[in-house]
């Protein structure tokens, strides 16, 4: 009965360890999450990239509606091959000529027009990224979290289990227990065991993948994590939806993709104008027995002739047709948003109803039945297979809140990617 008395003990002290676990403080400003998001849109490689990219089109803006340079060029003109003296005819001279092409009006706005669209599209995708790495991170964070709770747990759990173990031993070696008691005991430990095995190689490859996001060393190490509590969401969908519209930085992408087919339909159109080229040259005559040698002025005008239709109906019609792609592809972008943002608001719904019945209701219920099924295995009420039944419901269901806790947290960081905005005020936090 020694061991007996020892297991009560123990189990105690567990009961008083998980009510501590499962009132988590209720602080839902986590400094640590802050600055790792903060360290990964600083550091994170893919993301500059990003950055980068917007800004290799930003500086596509000036050039493209800029006017190509003017050409200078410089010439001998009519010097006989067989001396090339120029003072023997009247027309020998040396020519210099000055000469810029001008678009037809309103195709430089046009090409303009389509570069800052082009750049728009890869500011807002950049933008994106800031949106999506941000939740890459929070759900990375709050996975380690669960694991991290998990592991504590299951290390408890696996203590009681030696208990138990000794306990059955004890009983057997005295006569008052079972040998399958002793068996089923140590196969109850050995799967637990195995379970930590499983969430310590996934804890691993979890931080490693945090690591990744903020460009460290797989193996580095995160700081204590900070507790937090089970969050509802006060604002409405339909209002998410609408907001999402404003804040999600895709349907400025989708903008620019539009306008920027629309601009390409207008420059196409354009293309039927001709262009025009203008040049100055004067010519330095050479003193000829003719004349004294009069320098020559000119003016020279001229324009392509855009007689080739078909090529221009294509650029029209392939305009036509992006256009039509783009707005399909933005009401397309905009059911998924609306339906990830209805699913994701369900999920957080659901995660803090349930977190809430396995707080208040369930464990605490699970516990009073362990508490209850001990005591009576202790009198000979119950047999062991029953206390160990009650025990692993208990382990259960405390991993399970955890489990919808941080999926409560991962659900309303996939909320604030697919709206575009933070949801702590909006929930009241």
């Amino acid at each position: 009965m020694k061991h007996l008395g020892h297991l009560v003990l123990t189990f105690i002290s567990f009961t008083l360890l998980s009510q501590g676990v499962l009132c988590a403080a209720e602080n839902q400003d986590s400094f640590v999450l802050d600055n790792l998001v903060k360290e990964a849109l600083t550091n994170n490689p893919e993301l500059n990239a990003a950055k980068d990219r917007w800004k290799v089109y930003e500086n596509k803006i000036v050039p493209a509606g800029s006017l190509s340079d003017p050409t200078f060029s410089f010439s001998l003109s009519n010097y006989p091959v067989d001396t090339f003296q120029g003072n023997e005819f009247a027309m020998s001279g040396k020519i210099l000529k000055l000469a810029q092409s001008f678009p037809f009006p309103g195709k430089l706005s046009a090409r303009r027009e389509i570069a800052t669209e082009q750049s728009k599209w890869f500011k807002a995708v950049w933008n994106e990224g800031r949106l999506q790495l941000t939740r890459f991170v929070k759900d990375a964070y709050y996975l380690l979290y669960y694991y991290d709770k998990s592991i504590a747990i299951t290390q408890k759990n696996l203590q009681l289990l030696k208990d138990f173990t000794r306990l059955t031993e004890t009983n057997y070696e005295v006569g008052k227990g079972l040998q399958q008691d002793v068996l089923k005991a140590q196969v109850e430990h050995s799967k637990l065991t195995d379970r930590l095995f499983n969430l310590s190689q996934q804890r691993d490859s979890n931080l490693a993948e945090l690591n990744r996001l903020l460009n460290r060393p797989t193996s580095t190490q995160i700081e204590k994590l900070d507790d937090f509590e089970p969050v509802d969401i006060k604002i409405s969908l339909a209002d998410l939806q609408e907001d999402s519209q404003i804040n999600r930085p895709m349907y400025a992408a989708y903008d620019s993709l539009i306008n920027r087919y629309k601009a390409e339909k207008k420059l196409a159109r354009l293309d039927y104008k001709p262009d025009f080229k203008v040049g100055l040259a004067y010519s330095f005559r050479e003193s000829n027995p003719a004349d004294g040698g009069t320098d020559f002025a000119g003016l020279e005008f001229s324009m392509n002739l855009p007689i080739f239709q078909k090529k221009r109906d294509a650029a029209v019609a392939e305009a036509d047709s992006g256009l039509r792609m783009a707005s399909k592809q933005y009401d397309d972008f905009q059911n998924k948003v609306h339906f990830n943002i209805h699913d994701a608001y369900t999920q957080v719904k659901k995660n803090f109803a349930q977190a809430q019945l396995y707080k208040s209701g369930i464990i605490p219920q699970a516990r009073q039945v362990l508490e209850a099924s001990i005591s009576n295995y202790q009198v000979g009420k119950v047999n062991f297979f029953s206390l160990l039944d009650n025990f692993m419901t208990l382990y259960n269901y405390e991993m399970e809140y955890y489990k919808v806790l941080t999926d409560g947290q991962r659900n309303i960081a996939r909320l604030e990617a697919e709206t575009g905005q933070t949801m702590r005020q909006d929930m009241g936090l």
